[in-house]
């Protein structure tokens, strides 16, 4: 792809640097956005993913004229509630048991800034279905530590993987970013057009 303009990932996420290099794009710059993503009061998944995504594109961006900047956000959701990105041991086992035999869906914001300050945004659904879980395959997994800093608590492409009975949609958004909806907005706004 040849380059029209550097290309910013308001991300710190290592999933989300790998995903891009999946379909042959590395960001010349990672600069994550340090923003409070507590939900608003009666703030729905969908549009609280938008806004997050949204936020992190737009403060990258004011510190980084004329480049493409990507900021997205991935918000795991069992009906209105918003599970939240498990930093303990026991929020995760409260996502477990949430998400144990259940639907479930995984909403990811994507945000991206081009260079002439046009924003574009898209909202990804996927579907999850777990499982029922039982004590021991909760504490086993808990145990690995795989859950830190995971929305809803868990890694689809780690050993949670053994948990979803079904995927509706696009898998790579339950990683961290939806890669067809993320290659139609770059090349849409015209990075790496020749």
């Amino acid at each position: 792809m040849a380059l029209t303009a550097s290309f910013i990932l308001a991300s710190a996420s290592p999933r989300r640097l790998d995903l891009l290099a999946q379909i042959g794009i590395t960001p010349d710059t990672v600069d994550p956005a340090d923003i409070d993503e507590t939900p608003l009061p009666g703030e729905l998944p969908g549009p609280h993913a938008l806004r997050l995504a949204e936020s992190k594109a737009l403060l990258v961006a004011s510190r980084h004229a004329g480049a493409f900047v990507l900021g997205a956000d991935t918000v795991v959701a069992c009906g209105r509630r918003i599970l939240p990105k498990a930093d303990i041991i026991d929020q995760a086992r409260q996502c477990l048991r949430l998400l144990s035999g259940r639907r479930h869906r995984v909403l990811g914001g994507i945000c991206l800034v081009a260079p002439d300050g046009r924003v574009t945004r898209r909202l990804v659904t996927t579907t999850v279905t777990f499982k029922s879980l039982d004590q021991a395959e909760m504490d086993a997994y808990l145990a690995g530590g795989e859950w830190q800093g995971k929305a809803g608590g868990y890694a689809i492409q780690g050993r949670a993987a053994v948990f979803v009975r079904y995927v509706g949609g696009s898998y790579s958004n339950v990683v961290g970013l939806a890669l067809h909806e993320t290659y139609g907005l770059l090349r849409g706004q015209g990075y790496g057009q020749p």
